[in-house]
C-alpha cells in the first residue's frame, strides 16, 4: 500500500518543522504539499487532495476553518486543526475535524491525533471498496431528515445514536445525519449486520475493532473509525459472539 500523503499548512516556519519532525520516521506517511498560506493550502486541496491535512487555524488568506467550509465534506480529507488558540474548538468541529491540537503538542499527542485520521482514512478506503463490490451490502435506509427523504447506503453507516426521539447517524467522511425516528426502527430496518451495543448505540458489525476490557468488569467497544463505545453488560455475550 503507498503511503499515505499530508498536507501541511501553517503560517509559522517552526511549528512547519515540528510537524515535519514528528512525522519523521514514519514509512506509511509522506508530506506532499506544505504551506504558510491558507488560500495556497486550498487551491492544493482542490487540485491534488492529500489523505491528510494538519492546518493551522490563523493563516494568511484563509484560516483552517474557512479552508474546510469551501471544500465540499465528501472531499475533505482527514483534518487534524493545530492552533495556539482552545476558543476554536467548537467551530472546529463543526467541520468535522479528526483531532484539535493546542499548541505547544508534544509527540505522544501528535501521534494519538495522526493515528485517528489515519483510521478514518482506511474506513472511508474500506466503505468505497465495498461500495465497488458486486456483492456489497446492497439495502439502502430511508430516512427523514428536516422534512426531506433521504436514502443512506447501510454499507456507509458506522454507527448510530439515540438521541430522545432523535438518531445521530454516523457516516464515512466523516458526515453525520440527524433524523427524527427510533434506534429501535432503525435497527429494524437494517437488521443483520448490525449490533446494538447498548442502549443508544447501533453499531455496524464490519467497523468493531476490538472489546477492550475495563477495570470493573466493563468493556469498550472499539470502531475501526477511532470511535470507542461503552458496552453493556447486556449486550456483552451477543458481541463476543460475533
Amino acid at each position: 500500500m503507498p503511503p499515505l500523503r499530508v498536507l501541511i499548512a501553517d503560517d509559522e516556519p517552526l511549528a512547519r518543522e515540528r510537524v515535519r519532525m514528528f512525522l519523521a520516521g514514519k514509512p506509511t506517511i509522506q508530506v506532499v504539499f506544505e504551506s504558510g498560506d491558507g488560500a495556497d493550502a486550498l487551491s492544493e486541496l482542490r487540485s491534488n487532495p492529500p489523505d491528510i491535512a494538519i492546518l493551522d487555524i490563523r493563516m494568511p488568506g484563509l484560516s483552517g476553518i474557512e479552508i474546510l467550509r469551501e471544500l465540499p465534506a465528501e472531499r475533505r480529507p482527514a483534518v487534524i486543526l493545530a492552533t495556539a488558540h482552545d476558543r476554536f474548538a467548537v467551530d472546529a468541529f463543526g467541520v468535522q475535524v479528526v483531532d484539535y491540537l493546542v499548541k505547544p503538542f508534544d509527540q505522544s499527542r501528535f501521534d494519538l491525533a495522526l493515528s485517528r485520521a489515519v483510521a478514518q482514512v482506511a474506513s472511508r478506503r474500506r466503505v468505497r471498496s465495498a461500495g465497488s463490490d458486486s456483492n456489497a451490502d446492497p439495502r439502502q435506509l430511508e430516512v427523514s431528515v428536516d422534512g426531506d427523504s433521504v436514502l443512506v447506503r447501510a454499507v456507509e453507516i458506522l454507527w448510530i445514536e439515540a438521541a430522545n426521539n432523535y438518531c445521530l447517524i454516523h457516516l464515512f467522511g466523516p458526515r453525520r445525519l440527524l433524523v427524527r425516528a427510533t434506534l429501535g426502527s432503525l435497527q429494524q430496518k437494517l437488521g443483520s449486520g448490525f449490533v446494538r451495543i447498548n442502549r443508544s448505540a447501533l453499531v455496524s458489525v464490519r467497523e468493531i475493532a476490538e472489546l477492550r476490557p475495563g477495570k470493573f468488569g466493563d468493556y469498550t467497544v472499539g470502531l475501526r473509525c477511532g470511535a470507542s463505545l461503552p458496552l453493556s453488560r447486556k449486550s456483552l455475550s451477543a458481541v463476543k459472539a460475533l
